[in-house]
């Protein structure tokens, strides 16, 4: 059996540290290199998972190509979970996101040309369609780059994709601790009794890259099939004695997130766990493991217009089985 050498940038965030652990349980996986910036959380999480002789624990930035390029070597795949994700933090500081997300994901690309790495797949979100933030707009940059990385390179050694997906359950600063840490308060405050967004498990996100890893083929751009929730229908959810304020829809955000937009449906396949938008520039690969077929015409993967949706007791069922990072 073949076994490969996996980078992970971000390997601190909350997607990094679940990864991390699906990878020391998979026998494919030889090494793991853990690439992040804070050895305080490095350290943490090193005794966390018993300071596993699999992971080599690098600390670098990936706006630092020189270390990046330094911790790619010998590696067969690079999972790039590093980024400014927060945003009203990007909005304020826009050097800041475009310094890691933008030209992180560039050196991030050299790293593995120079390392003749496989195969590279990159994390993104449904704020990277028709952005009306800054953090969406960087990462609209990063899938661009990813998807002309993998153009560039045609006889090149290495493929290059993206994973798309809305806000993940329980992760470090996303809405559900912060309604959580709110309950308290006696009151939450929504943005907009209409607001619907897409919700995915760290579980599922992890599943969901590790099939795109299998299966890409270079370009692409894998969207998973999740569901929806209205956020007022969270808030109810979990604390349903508390008073709910509506306070306004914040600077950068969507009543509803797309996922897909009805130009990209053009050309994006379906499969059972999720689609593939594939390149305009590059000829249409064929997935012969997957059943494969094209999405409706005009079709748009919307928040507002899914047809899956999270019930009360789905939410409170999930939330119950997945560890909840503090906000």
């Amino acid at each position: 059996m073949r076994t490969f050498n996996v980078l992970i940038t971000g390997a601190t965030g909350s997607f990094g540290k679940k990864i991390l652990r699906a990878l020391l349980a998979d026998s494919r996986v030889a090494s793991i290199v853990a690439f992040s910036r804070d050895e305080l959380k490095q350290f943490v999480l090193q005794n966390a998972l018993g300071n596993s002789e699999k992971i080599t624990w690098v600390l670098g930035d990936i706006r630092d190509s020189d270390s990046l390029t330094r911790a790619a070597r010998g590696m067969s795949v690079i999972i790039h979970a590093a980024a400014l994700k927060q945003v009203v933090a990007c909005e304020r500081n826009p050097l800041e996101a475009v310094k890691t997300n933008v030209l992180g994901a560039s050196n991030v690309i050299e790293a593995a040309l120079q390392n003749k790495v496989e195969k590279v797949i990159s994390l993104s979100t449904d704020k990277a369609v028709s952005p009306v933030n800054l953090y969406g707009a960087t990462k609209l940059c990063a899938e661009k780059l990813i998807t002309a990385a993998d153009i560039g390179v045609n006889h090149s050694h290495t493929r290059f994709a993206t994973v798309r997906w809305g806000n993940v359950l329980g992760s470090r600063g996303s809405v559900v601790p912060y309604l959580l840490k709110m309950k308290s308060e006696g009151y939450l405050p929504i943005t907009d009794i209409r607001m619907t967004r897409f919700w995915i498990t760290l579980e599922q996100a992890v599943a969901f890259v590790l099939c795109a890893i299998d299966i890409m083929q270079g370009g692409e751009v894998f969207v998973p099939k999740v569901s929806s929730m209205k956020i007022v229908d969270m808030a109810r959810a979990l604390a349903p004695e508390a008073e709910l304020r509506v306070i306004g829809i914040r600077p950068g955000e969507k009543i509803h997130e797309v996922l897909i937009t009805k130009d990209e449906a053009r050309h994006c396949l379906e499969f059972d766990e999720g689609f593939i938008i594939y390149s305009e520039l590059t000829p249409r690969f064929e997935y012969p493991a997957l059943n494969v077929r094209p999405v409706k015409e005009d079709w748009e993967y919307n928040s507002g217009a899914n047809d899956r949706w999270l019930s009360n007791q789905d939410l409170l069922d999930l939330v119950a089985k997945t560890s909840i990072e503090p906000f």
